[in-house]
């Protein structure tokens, strides 16, 4: 009787141990927050490089780079409010994928920040993150009067919006819009994309510039 009851016994702690392995496992295992969709920002340079805060980099602002539009991230998004950001550890970015990045992102500091901010939000791998960002603008044609201006230019952001509509068809108007700094200069221009990177209208969250006129610098 002893006997069968050590073996009832010692059947059972098994069960246990393999019970409380699965939930450890499972309570492990890497969640990322839910999102509904991406925001591809494109930062405007020269407007960026004239304000008093933010590192500057040389490769951006240095004097003669002819830099306009650049990648500034591609963010998760929530519908009606601002996706989640910095959703766990983040190994640094290795350098084949920086390479290919830096002629879309352009410096190492902002790709690796983008990658812990908002890439480990997306639920894909580094490499896959970095390749969907690049995807991303390739499928965004900029008007090549807003891209590389040799003058000051000012236009309201229904304007800038119309623009960019205008020079990609395929997407709904309201795929686009602007943010802008305080002093009225273009931020960025931002572009609303379903998981699958197909445009969609912007949700609330993507924000809006309230200035009635946007200021863009030439391109140096």
């Amino acid at each position: 009787m002893k006997t069968r009851n050590r073996g009832f016994f010692g059947v059972a702690l098994l069960v246990c141990l393999l019970m409380s392995g699965l939930a450890g496992a499972k309570s492990h295992k890497k969640k990322h927050p839910k999102f509904d969709y991406y925001l591809l920002v494109l930062s405007y340079a020269p407007d960026f490089c004239s304000q008093p805060q933010g590192v500057k980099d040389p490769r951006e602002c240095g004097a003669g780079r002819h830099v306009g539009f650049v990648v500034h991230g591609l963010w998760p998004q929530g519908e009606t409010s601002r996706g989640p950001e910095s959703c766990g550890p983040a190994s640094p970015v290795a350098d084949e994928i920086i390479q290919a990045t830096l002629p879309y992102i352009p410096t190492e500091r902002l790709i690796q920040h983008e990658w812990a901010a908002h890439g480990t939000c997306s639920g894909l791998s580094t490499a896959d993150y970095f390749d969907t960002v690049r995807k991303a603008r390739d499928s965004v044609t900029l008007p090549a009067d807003l891209n590389q201006p040799s003058q000051q230019l000012e236009f309201s952001p229904a304007e800038i919006e119309s623009k960019v509509a205008a020079a990609n068809p395929s997407f709904p108007q309201a795929a686009f819009r602007t943010s802008c700094y305080k002093d009225h200069e273009l931020q960025e221009i931002r572009i609303c994309l379903n998981k699958d990177l197909s445009p969609r209208a912007c949700g609330p969250s993507a924000g809006e510039c309230a200035a009635g006129q946007e200021t863009l610098l030439p391109v140096l």
